[in-house]
């Protein structure tokens, strides 16, 4: 298991990470949001011992993680890390050796991943002469080619086609399923929501919210739409519940925590046929909106 604890982080008077506690344990996803200078990538270069924090601490097993840990994670940072004139194969088998492989089992590691991530046959190719997209796929087989315990991926997913996010969103559950812990950031949201086990929300370096996504749907009030084949203004008088819109497909209520959808459904009937009375899904965006803004 990786642990965060009470980390904090400095740049001379901005504190870019404050206080930040959280876990990513064995097989399991989890994904950083927050907005540009949340505290993510800060966060992210903490653990991977880039920069020294000011306070708290970074473990790993039980134990605050060192340069032999460092060696069993597998990093892709935002802004990337390849040399552009150097062979593919050369380049991830390079990395391998780095963390700890020899020549011949780097080479092979180095062909398998390049196979699993649809560059077969490209093995001499500079990665200069690559488009943005496989960039990031060579990117992500230096971080994969040692069998890492841990991935930490910073905007792994951007820039990237569907095919290629569809590809890189397979690879992780893959490593996820064999035991290996991930913590990635993100600004897709639907794509963190899609993928993550758990999410932590990021605002100013402190945590606003973690949890999975219902843990997270806990903080926002319910979303109720009623449609109703009669006038409009029935709703105006609801006891506990405020009109978010009002469109063709009905009206949208934000519920209080005391509101009975029985009453709601009521005073619907009574103004006219019911033709859909239901709960609205609320997604991660939602929910970042919501928290971002109080």
């Amino acid at each position: 298991m990786l642990e965060i604890v009470d980390l904090v982080h400095r740049f001379s008077a901005r504190v870019a990470v404050d206080g930040l506690s959280a876990e990513v344990g064995a097989g399991e996803i989890v994904g950083l949001v927050g907005r540009n200078g949340a505290g993510k990538t800060t966060t992210m270069r903490a653990v991977m011992g880039i920069l020294r924090p000011s306070g708290g601490e970074v473990r790993w097993e039980g134990h605050v993680v060192g340069p032999d840990d460092w060696l069993r994670f597998g990093y892709m940072p935002e802004e990337r890390g390849l040399y552009p004139q150097m062979p593919i194969l050369d380049q991830i088998s390079y990395f391998g050796r780095l963390h700890g492989l020899d020549p011949l089992a780097a080479t092979s590691a180095g062909r398998e991943w390049l196979g699993r991530l649809g560059l077969e046959g490209r093995e001499e190719d500079r990665v200069v002469a690559l488009s943005h997209g496989n960039q990031q796929r060579v990117q992500l087989a230096v971080a994969l080619v040692h069998g890492p315990e841990l991935l930490v991926l910073d905007e792994p997913f951007s820039g990237l086609d569907p095919t290629a996010v569809d590809a890189l969103s397979d690879t992780l559950r893959v490593e996820a399923g064999r035991g290996t812990a991930v913590l990635f950031s993100s600004h897709q949201l639907e794509l963190v929501e899609r993928l993550c086990d758990r999410v932590i929300i990021l605002e100013e370096g402190r945590m606003l919210a973690s949890g999975t996504l219902p843990d997270l749907r806990a903080h926002l009030p319910r979303l109720l739409r009623v449609n109703v084949n009669g006038p409009s203004g029935w709703s105006a008088t609801l006891i506990g519940a405020s009109v978010v819109r009002e469109d063709a497909d009905g009206v949208l209520l934000r519920l209080d925590p005391s509101a009975d959808p029985q009453v709601i459904l009521q005073a619907a009937l009574a103004a006219g046929p019911v033709e859909h009375f239901g709960f609205e899904d609320v997604g991660l965006a939602d929910v970042y909106r919501e928290l971002s803004s109080r």
